[in-house]
């Protein structure tokens, strides 16, 4: 009986057939190819429920997303559907935070500690320096950044130091491998772990001990991958080694959507799922929700020029509309003003608001002259994809006082904020604490709670170290019986954070925002807690820790006065009623770097531009420019072979695409050349 009452609760009669199909399919593996607007999230939500519905409990299914924003609506949609309790439902996360759950009950094979800590970017980056300080004498010299960046693009190919050095073909890349070697050390060492070490620390203890794998793997009965053409080699690898058991593995996605190669992305394993899984079976959901017919006329036409792909042609449920335009300017000053000028003839006339309106762009270099024309004509708008909320000043600060609230104390978040607000504790002191650190091996907070050791400094310094080494005690012994947003105003409050906001901040915009970075910690600290049936400090350190870094999503709605500026790969995943999609020409979209890698990255530029095309609800514009300015001169255009194709003429997108190419070999110096 109670099957059949929570059968009942799923609204068979609000899917269309494919989606029925997908949802019914209870066994075996299974691939959903979600074009564009197809409603995808409906159908990965009631295929869940389904499951529970036919007596598969609820821990027994993992559901995996690329960010955590989709995870929560994905659980509090099924959740809502079956009317379970908030302590009931299917395991639902990241990939980051799955490895992490899986690292925090087993690290100890793998000789890190329990309470291992995951580093963020900015203690990636100072471990970098510290690396750098000590190997580097000579030869090639890095930024810290450029060499996180070559890490993370390493990890996501699931290479090791070692196998980093065997692929090294220069001085630059011998070099970096040894830093990357180095900084390896260093994180063990520090009993911490960076965000892309999670998903190859993981992929090791499978590897390393088959018994850990079975464990892991007879956890679950159903697996469930959205997004599967985003995944790297080892979230591929990983989600295989768990399947493997009972082959129950649901893939959604779409390799019409696949953008992110340049992330470790591969589009093969999307492409390959019937090759890895024979019994597999596909099951196409092409009837789209969002955008006009028009619209996915051009999409269809468009995309269909990919060699490598599923078939599959997207058709409206919304019927007929304009058609989408394609129009070319002078220069990107011209594209500007008049694209701004119709949004705000739109405006004035009431016809639209401002937020029914995008303007996508291939490269954050374009938006210059539309921010410049937006503000000219009075209209607001919001640059999307601009600092993270969790890079933020203030974010990283109270982030780093919580990580002093657990045993054992962070040295890297230690040294962030032991003179912040200012306390009396200076460079010269900083320096000295390292100094003994290093020279007896020990942590930072060993040396700081020394009473020998420190009766060598100046007493106004002791008294400083003092004063802050018995504030983080209250604040541990605080963490251990209050709630994480109780512990961050008690330590905003304590340390008196806003007030040194107020002191620091040159205007009073910038005051306004800087507090609310604050408030929006806080807000998420609450957030966390009401959907976690025992929230913990330490948990909620881990949530964040993972917090999509890889595949982060613009978390706000929009507001209805605010004109969105965009870049196409941010734009995935989002909808407007009104796009206009900008610069469309040879060297920009595709990009000229794809153009000189050849063929594949070519066809993911096309896959940018089919995403772009299918953001638009209602009406769609593309533009051109015939000129660009380049080394202080105005520089010829050639429209994109995609505009070619859009418009059905093949021959002329393959001239376009030489003619550029040649223009552009003649034009730019070797050294410029990718």
């Amino acid at each position: 009986m109670q099957a059949k009452s929570t059968l009942c609760q799923i609204p068979w009669n609000q899917l269309n057939p494919q989606q029925r199909e997908a949802v019914g399919v209870l066994s075996g593996p299974l691939l959903v190819l979600a074009g564009a607007g197809t409603g995808k999230t409906r159908v990965v939500t009631y295929r869940v429920a389904n499951l529970i519905a036919h007596r598969v409990p609820p821990r027994r299914i993992l559901a995996v997303t690329f960010t955590r924003k989709a995870a929560g609506e994905m659980l509090a949609r099924v959740r809502r559907l079956l009317r379970l309790p908030k302590d009931q439902g299917p395991v639902v996360g990241t990939f980051h935070s799955l490895c992490l759950d899986i690292l925090r009950r087993h690290a100890q094979h793998l000789g890190y500690p329990k309470h291992f800590v995951v580093y963020d970017r900015s203690d990636q980056l100072s471990v970098i320096r510290t690396v750098l300080r000590e190997v580097v004498t000579s030869g090639p010299s890095f930024r810290p950044a450029d060499l996180a960046a070559w890490f993370s693009t390493w990890k996501a190919q699931g290479l090791w130091p070692q196998d980093a050095s065997a692929r090294a073909s220069d001085p630059r890349t011998e070099l970096a491998a040894v830093v990357y070697r180095r900084y390896q050390q260093a994180l063990r060492l520090a009993g911490a772990v960076d965000f892309d070490d999670l998903l190859l620390l993981v992929l090791k203890l499978f590897d390393e001990h088959p018994a850990v794998l079975q464990q892991e793997r007879n956890r679950f009965e159903h697996i469930l991958i959205d997004e599967y053409q985003d995944t790297n080699p080892p979230q591929y690898r990983i989600i295989r080694l768990l399947a493997q058991g009972h082959c129950n593995l649901c893939a959604v996605g779409d390799d019409d959507q696949s953008i992110y190669r340049w992330r470790g992305a591969r589009v093969e394993h999307i492409l390959q799922f019937q090759r890895d899984w024979p019994q597999a079976r596909i099951i196409r959901l092409e009837e789209n929700y969002r955008s006009t017919q028009p619209i996915l006329d051009l999409a269809n036409r468009v995309i269909g020029f990919n060699r490598h792909r599923h078939a599959k042609q997207l058709r409206s449920a919304r019927g007929s509309g304009p058609r989408p335009r394609i129009v070319a300017f002078a220069d990107p000053e011209e594209e500007a003003q008049a694209i701004v000028s119709q949004i705000a003839a739109a405006v004035r006339s009431r016809q639209a608001r401002p937020g029914d309106f995008a303007i996508l762009f291939r490269t954050n270099d374009q938006i210059r002259p539309f921010e410049a024309q937006l503000r000219q004509l009075g209209l607001s708008y919001t640059v999307v994809g601009s600092t993270s909320f969790f890079d933020r000043k203030e974010v990283r600060d109270l982030m780093a006082f919580l990580q002093l609230a657990l045993p054992p104390v962070n040295d890297v978040a230690l040294l962030r904020v032991i003179n912040v607000p200012p306390r009396g504790i200076g460079t010269q002191s900083v320096e000295w604490l390292l100094e003994q650190s290093v020279q007896q091996n020990r942590r930072i907070w060993s040396v700081m709670t020394d009473s020998q050791l420190l009766a060598q400094l100046p007493p106004r310094t002791q008294k400083a170290l003092g004063e802050f080494v018995r504030w983080v005690e209250a604040l541990q012994a605080r963490a251990r019986r209050r709630k994480p947003s109780q512990v961050l105003s008690w330590i905003v409050d304590t340390v008196q954070y806003e007030q040194e906001i107020a002191r620091v901040s040159r205007t009073p915009e910038e005051q306004q925002g800087r507090q609310m970075a604050v408030q929006g910690l806080l807000e998420t600290a609450a957030a966390y807690e009401a959907q976690e049936p025992r929230p913990s400090l330490r948990r909620f350190l881990d949530q964040m820790a993972v917090e999509d870094r890889t595949f982060a999503k613009p978390g706000q709605n929009f507001s209805p006065d605010e004109v969105v500026l965009i870049t196409l790969h941010g734009a995935k995943g989002l909808e407007f009623s009104r796009v206009y999609l900008v610069g469309v020409e040879e060297g920009l979209l595709p990009h000229r770097h794809s153009i000189a890698e050849g063929q594949a990255a070519v066809e993911e530029e096309r896959r940018l531009f089919y995403v772009g095309i299918t953001r638009a609800q209602d009406v769609l514009t593309l533009s051109y420019c015939r000129h660009r300015p380049y080394r202080g001169r105005k520089k010829p255009c050639v429209p994109s072979r995609f505009l070619y194709e859009a418009a059905g003429q093949a021959q002329l997108a393959q001239q376009a695409a030489a003619h550029a190419t040649q223009q552009w070999n003649q034009e730019t110096p070797s050294a410029e050349k990718p």
